[in-house]
């Protein structure tokens, strides 16, 4: 083969690479708690209503709360 014929070779293999890098389909990743297939049709299903334990609702107020600065942080970061 000769040098021109090589090049071009290489060019459409990367070209081509290229193409099915770009098209194939993205999975969306929800974070690390992804959610079961029948909490993403009805979210409604899979909250817990009962009694909480002691001093377990005020820590999942501060968890809640320190997750959504987080989340504002990344934002603001632009990732």
């Amino acid at each position: 083969m000769s040098a021109r014929m090589l090049s071009r070779f290489g060019a459409m293999v990367c070209l081509g690479v290229l193409v099915a890098g770009c098209s194939s389909p993205q999975r969306r990743s929800q974070g690390p708690l992804e959610l079961s297939s029948p909490c993403r049709l009805n979210q409604a299903s899979c909250n817990y209503n009962g009694q909480y334990e002691p001093g377990e609702r005020d820590y999942a107020e501060l968890e809640a709360r320190r997750l959504n600065q987080a989340e504002v942080q990344r934002l603001r970061r632009g990732f």
